[in-house]
């Protein structure tokens, strides 16, 4: 069943790449049916799923290399399901927001194709060397994605991406091969035991390799600067993908592999993890401000509210925790549509830098629906009560709060300065008296923009739907992952009451 998340756009992107330039259906068209079929069998394992059992629920499992511990075995619990969702989802608008006159379309839409399924598969695997593969599959057709179909840097960015990703990868093999050796087992299926009878300065070690290459994928401060980069040459769908769903990578790797299989550990380190969160925090807002392109305004913000996700994970209760995922979802529809929206005003006006544009909300020469679209946009990364991006931030510093008061009181602080960056966005780009120009004694004014038809705006509305519903009703998705969160805390409580009774009778690692 879960296979089959994996099988349809595998097998879609290779039937597209053999599909004749004669025939009458298109690639877009046919990739549109794909990942419809997609979503609705995500759909269909979203209603099939207890959500009372916190435990991996629609599990398969097949032999493979034996000899390397490699099987191939699936299964969802609530962590990964909302993540499933959102691959899903984001890749239909991605593909669906898509030039229709797309150049080399059988390539292009293949390699999203491609996308969608590795990263299905690596939310869905529950063996270490499996989920290797599907995080290595999807950074083939990123880069061949960015480097032909973007912009005029995109050598350089796509090279960097390439270069960090791949080093992120050599990271995370290590420390799965180093805990696989050290713990003496025979296969490397996910199991929160397997580092128990290790060492705490060996697990230690194998945990720092697992957040160096998970912090680069996420991407954390300082390992940040490929992503500006990388958003800024993307086109607007690779956009909607990066930061909606590619991120998602390192955090849920973070929370599964990290958390999961060395909560001792992390206990130990989760206190300088906070630090490193408040850091991440402050420093993309802050650099965020000073930015002047509309794109790489928004591509700072995801390293700020990807340090949320830190902050509530190195608390790692059962509340902050359920904020982890939130935040991960919340972020994923956010950020899927800041993407969309700037690609549009990018697509009417030729610019998106902030010291040109002014006045695009004028109602009849502007684009007022897209600037309305993008003030709910920014409104909800700001926390603005109602919209999704508030219960996350809620969730998350409700549950960070009494393990971590300063980080998390610093972290609210990177939430105020979001409103600021947001702010000097909307007021310099579409108040005022509309005008694409330089300020100069004789500015281009009173302006006619291409109108923006309404199926280029069908994304958009359907992100800010689900803004604004899961901000309204935020159980809709949150009693997916109750129980999971509850159940991923109890083996770290007993690991540390473990510790704590070692250290009584004067223990030593």
């Amino acid at each position: 069943m879960l296979s089959a998340l994996i099988l349809i756009p595998a097998l879609g992107a290779l039937v597209i790449s053999l599909w004749p330039e004669t025939n009458p259906i298109k690639p877009r068209q046919l990739s549109l049916g794909i990942l419809s079929i997609a979503l609705i069998w995500t759909v269909t394992l979203g209603l099939q799923f207890d959500v009372l059992t916190p435990t991996l629920q629609f599990q398969e499992s097949l032999p493979w290399i034996e000899t390397l511990g490699l099987t191939y075995q699936l299964g969802v619990d609530g962590l990964s399901l909302p993540l499933v969702f959102i691959n899903s989802l984001l890749s239909l608008i991605a593909v669906y927001s898509s030039s229709p006159e797309q150049r080399r379309p059988r390539l292009y839409f293949s390699l999203m194709l491609l996308i969608n399924g590795a990263v299905a598969g690596a939310f869905l695997a529950q063996n270490l060397l499996l989920f290797f593969l599907f995080y290595e599959i999807e950074l083939i057709p990123l880069y061949l994605l960015i480097a032909i179909w973007g912009g005029a840097r995109r050598g350089y960015a796509a090279t960097k991406f390439l270069i960090y990703t791949a080093l992120s990868g050599i990271l995370i093999l290590g420390a799965f091969l180093g805990l696989g050796w050290l713990s003496g087992g025979a296969t490397f299926d996910y199991s929160p035991l397997l580092s128990q009878s290790l060492p705490l300065v060996q697990q230690l070690i194998l945990l720092a390799t697992l957040l160096v290459g998970f912090g680069i994928k996420i991407p954390l401060f300082p390992f940040h600067t490929w992503l500006p980069d990388a958003h800024v040459e993307a086109s607007t769908p690779v956009s909607v993908l990066l930061a909606g769903v590619l991120l998602k990578l390192g955090t849920y790797g973070m929370v599964r592999f990290g958390l999961g299989l060395f909560p001792s550990a992390w206990e130990y380190l989760a206190p300088w993890l906070a630090t490193w969160a408040v850091i991440s925090v402050l420093y993309g807002s802050l650099a965020a401000i000073a930015q002047q392109d509309m794109k790489k305004m928004v591509a700072y913000s995801s390293i700020g509210h990807m340090g949320y996700i830190l902050l509530a994970t190195a608390a790692a209760n059962p509340l902050s925790l359920l904020g982890t995922v939130f935040q991960m979802v919340s972020h994923g529809l956010i950020s899927g549509l800041l993407f969309l929206l700037v690609g549009i005003v990018y697509h009417k006006t030729g610019t998106r830098d902030l010291t040109v544009l002014r006045g695009l909300l004028n109602p009849e020469r502007g684009l007022p629906i897209v600037g309305s679209l993008m003030i709910l946009g920014v409104m909800a990364s700001a926390g603005i009560p109602g919209m999704v991006g508030f219960i996350a931030e809620f969730i998350v510093f409700r549950g960070s709060l009494l393990s971590f008061p300063v980080q998390t009181l610093l972290c609210m602080v990177g939430s105020g300065l979001t409103a600021v960056y947001f702010l000097l966005l909307v007021n310099r780009a579409f108040f005022g008296r509309l005008a694409i120009a330089p300020l100069s004694p004789t500015p281009q004014i009173d302006i006619n923009l291409p109108r923006v038809l309404w199926r280029d705006r069908i994304p958009a509305v359907v992100l800010a739907s689900i803004i604004v519903l899961l901000g309204l009703q935020p159980s809709l998705m949150l009693r997916w992952s109750e129980n999971t969160a509850l159940a991923m805390r109890r083996p770290a409580t007993a690991t540390v009451a473990q510790l704590s009774t070692c250290a009584d009778q004067r223990c030593h690692p």
